[in-house]
């Protein structure tokens, strides 16, 4: 299976991407299966797995919690997470039989052993986070010795399958398995382009009615865009 374990859609603040065209861009680059992984809540996850219609196509609920030490992402929820402590979301996550992933650890964390300890995968490559800090993250998992999991990160439809988990197996189900285990998936992954950050960013000042910040953010997303190449 080829997965992608990472996806923002307009459930989450600073996304407009919807489910149904979430699934027919993954189908269209060759996945056999989403996580949508929103920031906060399970929505976006409900909502694709709702209206996905094939049945060899799969569609993990996850979200991404904020939490008072970064980011955390559970796969395999049916319940919203109501915490942001970090070992309170976690316990959380695994209560429910979710599997617990650590996303982009170098970006926007305050790590800590215990909180590294308690998850079940190291999200070692991700689209919009740097070369150095993916390969930090990846000898965090080595260290470690947890599953490794590739994320793009996608806000955009363009996004989606940047970063690929590819796995000997056809049901999620042995995903979940395999991380839960501590196995390491292979990994294939590709950059975003720096621009679609700050458009990101863009789309969330605009919904959460931030206009000041709108002209700084287009103006940082039209020079990103041109220097693009």
């Amino acid at each position: 299976m080829i997965l992608e374990l990472h996806i923002h859609s307009k459930f989450s603040p600073d996304s407009l991407m919807r489910p149904d065209k979430i699934i027919k861009a993954a189908r269209d680059m060759g996945l056999n299966g989403i996580a949508v992984t929103d920031h906060d809540t399970i929505k976006g996850g409900l909502s694709a797995q709702k209206v996905n219609r094939d049945r060899d196509f799969s569609v993990i609920v996850g979200c991404e919690i904020k939490s008072d030490c970064g980011d955390i992402i559970g796969l395999f929820l049916q319940e919203e997470i109501r915490s942001r402590c970090n070992m309170e979301v976690i316990d959380e996550m695994r209560d429910q039989g979710g599997v617990v992933v650590l996303p982009h650890p170098f970006r926007g964390h305050r790590l800590s052993e215990e909180m590294v300890s308690a998850v079940h995968g190291i999200e070692t490559f991700n689209s919009r986070t740097g070369r150095g800090e993916n390969h930090l993250a990846e000898e965090l998992r080595m260290r470690h010795k947890k599953a490794a999991v590739a994320g793009s990160d996608a806000h955009f439809y363009s996004e989606i399958g940047l970063a690929r988990t590819v796995i000997e197996a056809c049901e999620p189900e042995q995903l979940r398995a395999m991380i839960l285990k501590g196995k390491t998936a292979v990994l294939d992954g590709r950059p975003s382009h720096l621009y679609l950050q700050d458009c990101s960013q863009l789309i969330k000042a605009v919904k959460l009615g931030r206009y000041s910040a709108i002209p700084g953010l287009m103006a940082g997303a039209s020079a990103r865009y041109l220097l693009r190449y």
